[in-house]
């Protein structure tokens, strides 16, 4: 590979290959990385001389929740291998015709920890292959897709919803379309895990409340065994901690924002009928502190205000 740059949608639509973007993505989800890589030509089979572009993508909520593209020319392998147990193999229907998917934890519902297709071919590649079996692809594509965090369906309908970039679906361009599909999730800009709220109220069995008034926001966000991401989750306008083994959850909502002031509302459900709710209004500051003997300065939320509901 001659090069690897960052790079922008719109820096896709120059390229003399097919790029594919979704028009459609689950609530929460944002482009993240954009990258063009340049391969030096062999100049074998009637190759151009000019370097060969390969495109990849990723899309993120945030937390657990992925999805990316990849491309490549030749000497691909089969990306539906996973070394897990608990995997599963699919069908689904996509632009390119039939896909095949793998995909952990078994089971039809429920968020996967992993969802892997196997590659397509673009008709450019099609095309190309069609010349015989010496021929060297030099605008066709084999493109990859993957995802984390996401159900079955969810990347059935993202698969959906794939086209070339810079075409128009549904009278919006990949740009426009993605900017629709996280514009409804602004209000939840605010990315704390739901388990730090947790914190701040008492005990059902209890009365007094907050009963923490600080929390280190750093800390929360490198103690990923004590705050575990992977069953976070953007639900509707809501952030959601889903306890494991039970039914229960923790989660807010934004109700106001202005600069570094945020008023949430908190609910809380150990697995049974009953929902706690509450009214937290912090502010989210620097402040310093000394760590062995060290002085250090840390992102606190600081609680101004508790209502319970």
């Amino acid at each position: 590979m001659a090069c690897t740059s960052a790079a922008t949608l719109d820096d896709l639509k120059q390229l003399e290959i097919t790029c594919y973007v979704p028009s459609h993505l689950p609530q929460g989800f944002q482009l993240k990385k954009v990258e063009i890589t340049y391969e030096e030509p062999s100049g074998e089979g009637g190759q151009t001389n000019r370097p060969l572009p390969h495109y990849s993508l990723e899309y993120s909520n945030g937390w657990s929740g992925t999805f990316s593209v990849e491309s490549a020319r030749e000497g691909i392998g089969d990306r539906n291998i996973m070394e897990e147990e608990d995997t599963e193999e699919t069908e689904i229907q996509s632009p390119f015709g039939p896909m095949y998917l793998i995909y952990r934890p078994k089971g039809k519902d429920g968020r996967k920890k992993e969802i892997k297709a196997n590659w397509v071919s673009d008709a450019k590649m099609n095309e190309e292959l069609a010349k015989g079996a010496d021929s060297h692809p030099v605008l066709g594509r084999y493109h990859g897709f993957s995802a984390t965090g996401i159900t079955l369906k969810e990347f059935a309908k993202i698969i959906e919803s794939l086209h070339p970039v810079g075409s128009e679906t549904a009278g919006k361009s990949a740009v426009s379309a993605a900017s629709a599909t996280a514009a409804p999730e602004q209000p939840s800009a605010l990315k704390i895990h739901p388990k730090v709220f947790n914190m701040i109220d008492c005990w059902v069995s209890d009365s007094e409340s907050p009963v923490v008034t600080e929390i280190n926001l750093d800390a929360v966000e490198k103690n990923g065994n004590q705050f575990n991401h992977d069953d976070v989750s953007q639900d509707g306008e809501w952030l959601r901690f889903s306890l494991p083994d039970t039914s229960g959850f923790m989660r807010y909502r934004v109700l106001e924002s202005k600069g570094n002031h945020y008023k949430v509302e908190y609910q809380d459900n150990g697995g049974g009928t009953l929902t706690t709710a509450s009214v937290i209004e912090f502010d989210v500051v620097k402040r310093d502190v000394r760590r062995g003997g060290k002085p250090l300065s840390v992102r606190v939320l600081r609680v101004t205000s508790y209502t319970q509901k």
